[in-house]
């Protein structure tokens, strides 16, 4: 049976037509698509004036997790900054620290952030909580580094995108677990949330190209869960199926009416309200699965970027999401 589907935004649209796409993954076109090189670093950081450094965290199982801090070039480093934590996307199976990077960069120069991204182990090579894990030991490492770093603890911000969003979800999760470390707001970007692929949304995005199908979406999962039953699946894997969701901190979550990932999304902020927590979401009508970063300048694009900006400005105690003058810009 043919599913009606939400319509794309036709600028979007018009986008999308030239991009080649896929209904389904595979290891060997996986494989294939690995091999595309990710653009240079320097590349993404024109139009900023930073200050970068990398630095490797151990995990406890001895292997090296790679990060990356990026801080506003020509401030006053006595004066303690916000930080967002970034966790990047790719079906958990893709990606590295310098993927979809210019979305915290503008937050650098909006707010004067240090942006720390990380590298974590990807699927299929690391499975089960090993890639949650990744980022919860960096993280870690941030907020005990925080006066080496000219951060301020109380005002760390996890953030993340399609995969790297259900990994932000569950490195909240585990923070909020285990006491430690205090997160002031998460921001969750499309994010893939629930490996039971079974909703309403991710049905109607099944067998057609896109940019995540659920084809796709079940790829990923596999990859990171291998045949582990649904009973045994960890809720800091698959945010979705965590049994409590009281005492996040306050959550930023968006999504496309034309996406996998809408409906999961949706009932992520209606069981955090419903925990008596405060989520602010937004479902841009006719998004696709991570329209803003393959196509942030088009209208709705902007629009999305604009609003995710303007409620970070107000979580971190800005007026609004302008420019920080060089002199003012960590408080």
């Amino acid at each position: 049976m043919t599913r009606t589907r939400p319509d794309t935004d036709p600028e979007l649209r018009a986008l999308l037509a030239d991009l080649p796409l896929v209904s389904a993954l595979s290891p060997e076109v996986l494989a294939q698509l690995r091999q595309f090189p990710t653009p240079p670093v320097e590349t993404l950081l024109e139009g900023h004036t930073v200050d970068r450094r990398e630095v490797t965290v151990p995990s406890p199982d001895g292997a090296e997790i790679p990060l990356s801090v990026f801080s506003p070039a020509g401030t006053d480093r006595a004066v303690a900054a916000p930080c967002v934590y970034w966790i990047h996307g790719g079906g958990m199976v893709m990606g590295d620290r310098f993927s979809q990077l210019d979305i915290p960069l503008d937050w650098l120069d909006l707010f004067g952030a240090v942006v720390v991204s990380v590298d974590h182990r990807l699927a299929p090579e690391a499975t089960g909580t090993t890639l949650v894990d990744d980022c919860y030991h960096g993280l870690l490492w941030v907020a005990e580094h925080a006066d080496e770093l000219g951060i301020d603890p109380a005002r760390i911000v996890v953030a993340g995108i399609s995969a790297g969003g259900g990994l932000a979800a569950g490195v909240t999760l585990m923070a909020r677990d285990r006491g430690t470390p205090a997160i002031a707001a998460q921001v969750l970007i499309c994010p893939m949330l629930d490996h039971r692929n079974d909703s309403t949304s991710s049905r109607q995005y099944a067998g057609v190209p896109g940019p995540w199908t659920r084809e796709m979406n079940q790829f990923g999962w596999r990859s990171v869960l291998r045949d582990l039953a649904d009973d045994d699946v960890p809720g800091y894997v698959s945010p979705a199926v965590a049994d409590d969701l009281s005492g996040l901190p306050t959550t930023y979550l968006d999504a496309g009416t034309a996406e996998v990932f809408r409906d999961e999304d949706v009932e992520y902020a209606s069981r955090i309200w419903a925990a008596g927590g405060q989520a602010e979401l937004h479902v841009w009508a006719g998004g696709f699965h991570g329209f803003d970063t393959l196509y942030p300048k088009a209208r709705l694009s902007a629009a999305a970027r604009r609003t995710r900006s303007d409620w970070l400005a107000r979580v971190l105690g800005y007026a609004s999401a302008a420019p920080v003058p060089t002199q003012h810009r960590r408080s």
